[in-house]
């Protein structure tokens, strides 16, 4: 199932309340969601998605959230990416520390220095 334009609507809408300079774009059938530079989010088959890494991927899995099966259709899933709550889009201060950790972790990882190519 597509990303249907309202529901990207209202996540855009939701987000823009908790960060700046939030921006959008289409990429093979989903949605990816910048906050300034940083790529944080996906929204696909009309779910949210933010960037993790070892330090918040506990806090989702203990709202019993797991990781995202974009772009797979074998099963496979993205470990980098977990499902937001569904109750935190409509709760502004909840998805506020949502939204500030995955714009974190974002940053985070544009800072890590990269492997010298052979």
């Amino acid at each position: 199932m597509p990303v249907t334009d309202s529901f990207r609507d209202f996540v855009l809408e939701q987000l823009q309340l908790c960060t700046r300079d939030i921006r959008s774009k289409r990429m093979f059938g989903a949605v990816g969601i910048y906050a300034g530079e940083f790529f944080f989010a996906v929204i696909d088959n009309d779910r949210l998605y933010f960037k993790v890494d070892d330090q918040t991927r506990p806090k989702y899995e203990d709202a019993g959230m797991g990781p995202a099966p974009l772009g797979t259709d074998d099963g496979r899933v993205l470990t980098g990416y977990y499902e937001v709550p569904p109750g935190a889009l409509e709760a502004l201060e909840e998805l506020r520390h949502w939204v500030r950790d995955a714009v974190a972790v974002a940053g985070r990882a544009a800072v890590r220095p990269r492997r010298a190519r052979r």
